[in-house]
This record gives C-alpha cells, structure tokens and sequence, in this order.
C-alpha cells in the first residue's frame, strides 16, 4: 500500500506497463541524482574559487565541468587499504550505510507535476496518469526522517570500525550532534505539518500551489524554517558544522583510515544529502514544484524547472556558508541546539497550535486572536531573553573556572 496513492496504481494500466513506467522512474531519478552530485560538486569549487579569486577547475572538460568524473575514476582505481586493527567487515559495508539512505530520501520527494494553481501534481505519461516520483506513502515525511537518522550509522561504524582514536572521536561527535539537532528538526516539521494535514511530501507540495502565500514558509510564520534549515546543516556535517570531520582536531575525523572508493562513498554521501535535503526544504517551505506556469510547453516540465532552479539556490546557499562562515567550538554547537533552536521551535508550535484552536472554535481572527499572538510571542520573547541570559552566565562561568586552572 506504500505505492497506492499514485494514480499509476489505481488505474487499468497493466502489470508489465506500470512495471515498466516504475523501473523507467527509478533509472532516471536516481541517475539524474547521481549526475546532480556530480554538476554540485564542480559548482562547489568553481563557486569557492571565485569567492577566493581562483580559477578553480579549468582542465578537464569545458569550464572545467568533467574533474569531478575525472576524480571519480582515479579514486576507484586507488589502492584500497584497510588498517590493521580495523573490523573489516563493518569497515567495508560502512560507507554504503551513509549513501543509500540518500538514495532513498530522494525517493519520495515530488520533482514535477502540474503543481500549478488548481493542478493536481501529475504528469501523463504513455497514456497513464502518475507522479513525478518514485513512491508517496502516506508517511513520506516520517521516512524523511527516519533515513536521516540512520544515515548516521554509517559514519558511527566507520568510526568504530577503524581501530583508531581519532576516527571514533568523530563519529561519536557525529551521535551527539545527531541527537541534539534531530529534535529541532523534527519539531519545525510539526509546524508544516500541522498547518498542511497530511503527512505526504506530493499533498504538502499540493497544498501549496495557491502561491507564495501558500508556501510552508509564510504559513508557518518564517520561524519553523529557520530552525529546519540550520538543524539541517547540522544534521549533514555540512560547514560550519563539520565537526565530525575537523581537520585542525581530528585529522580527517571518521574518514581517516579510508582509501580509494570507500573514501569517495562518503564524500558522494555528504554532497548527495546537500541536495536531497535542499529538495526536502523545497518541498515542505517553498512549494515544491510550484511557480509561475505559463500556457505554452507542458506543465510537469515548468514544474521540473522551478523545482531544480530552487534547488539550486539553496545548493548555491550551503556552497556560500561552506566558503565564509568559521567553524563554531563543539559546546557552542552544542548550546546552540540544546539552549536555543529546541526550546524556540516548541515554543513556536504552541502558538501555532493555540492560534489553531481559536480558528476551529469559530473565531474570525479579531480580538482574542490578536490577544493570544501578543501574548505568546510575548512570551516567547521572554523565554528567549532568559536562554540567553543563562547561556551568557554559563560562558562567564566557564571562563571564570578556565582563570583559575590556568591562572
């Protein structure tokens, strides 16, 4: 029943027709992933380079745009060496836990479609009606985050399965980092999610087809984003939050002892996550496909252009943090989550949800509601002010107690 929503399924489409559409679905969609990491990771460093005034690659291929394939081969043929001390079996199958749960959340995120205003988000193909991706379980989001949370075992195994100190420092870095910031994570989704009903990434693209005031982004009141997107970048070690990888401390934290294509795998893993999860946050903040659809040319393909274009940007975004903002200490990541985004989000889901209850009770947004939103981001404000305050006393704290050991 995890495929029953799409109108493929629910048609009179025979068996080996909808066979065929669904393995054309699966080749195109995860080779277009795979040649997105690819064109990324050229961008990344043609980006960085002009941020740096470098050239950046320029040899192979035009622009420069075939190093990243050109690197790929060389990694493969390298030889692939494995410590010692190492458990070679988990050492072995570690990479590949960080990079099919990247595969797999591009599984459900909706890429085209008439996503415009009155459309339905399908696109007909071969005389059938289906969606613009692999599957839309009715607990799509759910699996969203159920992959981002076991994409960490694949660096906690490398990690142990190394034999070295170093490597296991970075991936238990990796644990605590994941806990700390899939909470935060989770609670900016519950704002979406409230506010769209449904639980299925196609429906809350759907729902959002109205126009920028129907994005994620403006019914949730700006705050659920913000938080999503920062919990994100935590979330996929991505710079400023690359600590599990932090050279100056770790050497090359989990990775360490890794050669040849095992040590590309989780590279493709990390950069492969930027862009599914920069799709994710079109999705569920930006309307996913939707945008301006003119009347000429098909839907799904205006569809596939706004969806990639802000894909892209947000691509763009995380290249940008990863060039200029400096890497923050382990406890202020720490504090950053646990002090700040955590309570910040809960809270932000208490207004939501009490402003919920005083439209379903029949309130036509006048006076009481204007009340209870002065109140709660009062409130709010006053939370705020008081975590920073006991952040601010803890630092002088800390550097009180560093005078006196080292004083």
């Amino acid at each position: 029943m995890i495929a029953g929503l799409d109108p493929l399924f629910l048609g009179d489409a025979g068996t080996m027709e909808v066979l065929l559409i669904v393995v054309m679905k699966v080749v195109v969609a995860f080779a277009l992933l795979l040649v997105s990491v690819m064109l990324y990771i050229w961008w990344m460093r043609k980006f960085i380079g002009a941020m740096q005034n470098r050239v950046g690659p320029s040899r192979a291929g035009p622009f420069g745009i075939l190093q990243t394939l050109a690197d790929g081969i060389k990694l493969f043929f390298k030889e692939d060496l494995i410590p010692n001390k190492a458990d070679k079996l988990v050492f072995r199958i570690a990479p590949f836990f960080s990079i099919v749960p990247a595969l797999l959340v591009f599984s459900v995120v909706p890429v085209a479609g008439d996503f415009s205003s009155g459309g339905d988000g399908t696109v007909t193909w071969f005389g059938n009606k289906t969606f613009v991706q692999l599957a839309d379980p009715h607990i799509g989001i759910l699996f969203v985050l159920a992959m981002s949370s076991i994409a960490v075992y694949g660096i906690m195994l490398a990690g142990w399965s190394s034999g070295s100190k170093y490597p296991l420092l970075g991936s238990v870095r990796a644990s605590a980092q994941m806990v700390s910031y899939e909470a935060a994570l989770g609670l900016a989704l519950v704002a979406v999610l409230m506010k769209t009903g449904t639980l299925s990434t196609h429906d809350i693209a759907l729902s959002q087809n109205g126009g920028i005031t129907d994005w994620g982004l403006v019914i949730t009141g700006f705050v659920p984003f913000i938080v999503f997107f920062i919990a994100t970048t935590a979330e996929l070690n991505s710079p400023p939050f690359d600590l599990v990888e932090a050279e100056q401390e770790l050497v090359g934290g989990f990775h360490t002892e890794y050669s040849s294509i095992r040590f590309a795998l989780f590279f493709m893993a990390e950069f492969m996550n930027v862009i599914t999860m920069s799709a994710v946050m079109v999705t569920l903040f930006f309307g996913g496909p939707g945008g301006y659809y003119p009347s000429f040319g098909p839907a799904w393909l205006w569809g596939l252009f706004w969806f990639v274009g802000k894909v892209f940007i947000f691509a763009s975004v995380f290249v940008w943090m990863r060039g200029t903002l400096p890497r923050p200490r382990y406890d202020q990541l720490m504090d950053l989550g646990w002090k700040i985004l955590i309570p910040l989000a809960l809270g932000w889901v208490l207004l939501l949800a009490t402003l919920d209850v005083f439209e379903d009770r029949g309130n036509d947004g006048g006076l009481s509601q204007i009340l209870v939103l002065v109140v709660s981001v009062t409130t709010l404000t006053l939370l705020a002010g008081l975590l920073m305050k006991s952040i601010t006393i803890g630092k002088e704290r800390r550097e009180a107690e560093g005078e006196e050991v080292f004083g």
